[in-house]
């Protein structure tokens, strides 16, 4: 199974771009923190990783507030054939609060 979900912020957003077929496509870089517990030892998390979101998602990725946190939800996927870099694809963005 390839799903991720992760609470992150908004830190960058490209413009609303479309593909040649019209379908919308909104890019973004989301950043995350957080305090993860690994063998019983617990370790500081900081990372940056690159999103993109299609058709009507796309939307509300593109108006989401820049800084607030989210969850995201999607799977990972090669950012083309040829690279080895991968891309976060984002199936659905929620609003997030502190007792989720």
């Amino acid at each position: 199974m390839n799903q991720l979900q992760l609470v992150a912020v908004i830190a960058e957003r490209d413009a609303l771009r479309y593909t040649p077929a019209g379908i919308p496509i909104a890019s973004a870089k989301l950043s995350h923190q957080s305090e993860q517990v690994e063998a019983g030892i617990p370790r500081q998390i900081e990372l940056e990783i690159a999103a993109v979101a299609a058709g009507e998602i796309s939307g509300k990725v593109n108006r989401a507030e820049l800084g607030v946190a989210y969850r995201f939800t999607g799977f990972l996927a090669r950012k083309n054939r040829n690279s080895k870099s991968f891309v976060f694809h984002v199936t659905d963005v929620e609003a997030y609060t502190s007792d989720h």
